[in-house]
């Protein structure tokens, strides 16, 4: 909304000093029209707005302007500052409301704690990209568009009509009662009614959405923690598979982050890890532990066990001409 737009334009000229419109306009993800538009609707109001003309020129606020918003304590300021530094622009769509959020905490500090507090909440870092092992973070991406519809929904408690690509199927047109928004892992998730039914929806997986204007039928009250952890249950306990495996220490976060669930683990004789891990099926199981090549060992079950045995047996027949002595490890 332009009222929103407006007063983050003034908060960040507070907070930086003279910017130019260019720049205004990548921090508000807007054109530099609208900036200026938005820049000459502020002066018709009566904010001390001006332009600085020249190679350093920008806009700037006169000195000693200051907004009226309330106030938050230091340590306040610092958690949601710290918060908001991690991957919030990724949650649900809500990067451009976060990045106004944080602008209005640090405006609403005392004159002296904003730099404290802005300090502060650098040194502290919230899921960062990669870990120590240089792994990326996994994080889905949904159409802005999409997110907002399905956003809107949830929020106002209306139906919606989804675009979602199931597993192994064709995409197909689904209305639900929608629930609420998880977030796990980097992952999104729907959480849903149909038919009267419990339903979960990968975020990603949803290639379009259209609200609608009937109310969803859904309990007025909700407690998405009790829920998830229900349905969560559900999930594991449906049909999947659990293995048993051996894997060396370096490959371990490899191994888990493939899995659905990880049920057991502790420290084998000869430092490997053993843990007892739930896969969607056999086909997800063999490809998961393929991956890692002799740094892992499936013990149980057979059925796995077979299946990766069948794999490397096919895979030494169709070298065998260029094999001289025993066959190799894979190179990692």
């Amino acid at each position: 909304m332009r009222a929103d737009r407006l007063v983050s334009l003034v908060l960040l000229l507070r907070q930086r000093g003279r910017l130019t419109a260019d720049a205004l306009a990548r921090e508000l993800e807007v054109s530099t029209r609208t900036v200026l538009r938005d820049i000459e609707a502020l002066s018709t109001a009566g904010v001390p707005v001006y332009a600085e003309r020249g190679r350093y020129g920008g806009f700037e606020l006169l000195p000693g302007f200051r907004t009226e918003l309330t106030g938050l304590s230091h340590d306040e300021a610092v958690a949601v500052l710290t918060a908001g530094s991690g991957h919030g622009e990724q949650v649900f769509g809500l990067g451009s409301a976060l990045s106004s959020a944080m602008r209005k905490v640090v405006d609403a500090l005392p004159e002296g704690d904003r730099v404290t507090a802005s300090d502060a909440a650098r040194r502290i870092l919230v899921e960062p990209e990669t870990d120590l092992l240089s792994r990326r973070r996994q994080t889905e991406e949904v159409a802005r568009a999409t997110m907002s519809e399905v956003r809107r929904a949830v929020l106002a408690g209306r139906k919606l009509r989804i675009h979602y690509t199931a597993v192994d199927r064709e995409p197909t047109w689904r209305t639900v009662d929608p629930i609420g928004l998880v977030t796990v892992r980097g992952r999104g998730y729907l959480l849903a009614m149909t038919a009267g039914e419990d339903r979960t929806y990968r975020l990603s997986r949803i290639s379009d959405a259209v609200g609608l204007p009937e109310s969803a039928e859904r309990p007025s009250q909700v407690d998405l923690d009790r829920i998830w952890r229900e349905r969560s249950a559900r999930f594991l306990a449906d049909g999947h598979l659990t293995v048993q495996a051996r894997v060396a220490p370096s490959r371990r976060e490899e191994l888990l982050d493939t899995a659905v669930a990880i049920r057991a683990e502790e420290s084998d004789a000869d430092g490997w890890v053993r843990v007892e891990v739930t896969f969607q099926d056999l086909r997800h199981a063999e490809w998961a532990l393929w991956q890692l090549g002799t740094d892992v060992e499936a013990l149980a079950p057979p059925s796995l066990r077979t299946a990766l045995g069948g794999r490397a047996a096919a895979l030494v027949a169709r070298y065998a001409d260029g094999v001289s002595g025993p066959l190799a490890p894979p190179s990692r």
